[in-house]
């Protein structure tokens, strides 16, 4: 089977993810709270806008998301995923993945949209022995593989 056939019906979504790491090797990660499902956290990222490159996203998302101006850097990882968005649109996301290290772990909010404001309701960041056992649910499931594969980038 193809990917184009798995996918049929589903709206493709590029998007941009950060793996936000500060320099106590936390990640930070926002939890969301839809109505329509439990509450899970996530990374930084979102949809690219028309026409705009994964890398511009990925340093638009993160400036608007956590307040934080910073080189992205290289693309560190990429993946297919299948999910409903906030706003119940069943999508394939095209994910490329950047990984942050920054110094200071201050969060500014202020950039975030109507929609984030009303489901991204707190973050925090996670040490690593944090993760597997959190009870809720975090997305990507293998984000400790991620930020070990990526712990020298």
């Amino acid at each position: 089977m193809t990917e184009t056939a798995v996918r049929v019906g589903r709206a493709m979504r590029p998007a941009a993810r950060i793996l936000l790491v500060d320099r106590d090797s936390r990640v930070l990660l926002f939890r969301f709270t839809p109505d329509d499902r439990a509450p899970f956290w996530c990374t930084p990222g979102g949809a690219c806008d028309p026409g705009e490159s994964y890398l511009d996203a990925a340093r638009r998302e993160l400036f608007e998301e956590t307040g934080i101006h910073a080189d992205p850097g290289p693309e560190v990882a990429q993946r297919w995923v299948d999910f409903l968005t906030i706003e119940r649109v069943e999508v394939t996301a095209d994910e490329r993945w950047f990984r942050v290290n920054i110094d200071a772990p201050d969060i500014d909010p202020s950039g975030h949209t109507e929609l984030e404001r009303r489901v991204m309701t707190q973050w925090r960041w996670f040490r690593r022995d944090e993760i597997a056992g959190w009870p809720e649910t975090i997305f990507p499931d293998d984000l400790l593989s991620m930020l070990e594969a990526t712990d020298d980038a």
